[in-house]
Parts: structure tokens; sequence; C-alpha cells
């Protein structure tokens, strides 16, 4: 695996990193080799696993959960109506 530990990595990098993995997600499962998209899938995850420990009580929108799902009902975002 490439890239500085997560765990090495200031709050401002990890965000950077994760925005970028992020980004890079979707040509990774389509066009990526397998050992690609298995490296990604390793990155990501300890991307995420860090951000997660590091912000154990993070806002969770009330649309993101299943219940919320459930209330939305079929065709509606997820995403905060302003």
């Amino acid at each position: 695996m490439t890239g500085v530990a997560p765990d090495q990595l200031d709050d401002q990098q990890l965000m950077k990193e994760l925005e970028t993995i992020h980004r890079t997600r979707h040509d990774t499962l389509l066009y990526g080799s397998n050992d690609a998209l298995r490296a990604h899938n390793e990155r990501m995850a300890q991307l995420e696993g860090e951000y997660l420990r590091r912000n154990p009580r993070r806002t969770v929108a009330a649309g993101r959960t299943r219940e919320g799902a459930r209330e939305r009902g079929c065709g509606e975002s997820a995403a905060p109506r302003t």
C-alpha cells in the first residue's frame, strides 16, 4: 500500500485524502485492474476508519438512516432541503 499511514495525517490532510479517494472511486471500479480496485478498497477503508476513529460523535443526517429513508419514501433525495 502506498501513502502515508492515516494516523500520521493531520485532520486537513486526512480530509484531502478522503476527498481524493472518493472522487476516484467510480473510475477505479469501472476501469481499474483487480489489483487497483483491491488497493483502492484497502486504502479507502483505512482512511474512513481513521476518520470515524477521530469523529465518533459526527453529525448524522436523519435522512441518511434507515428510518429516515423509510420516511422519505421512494424517489426523494437524502440531501437536506434549503
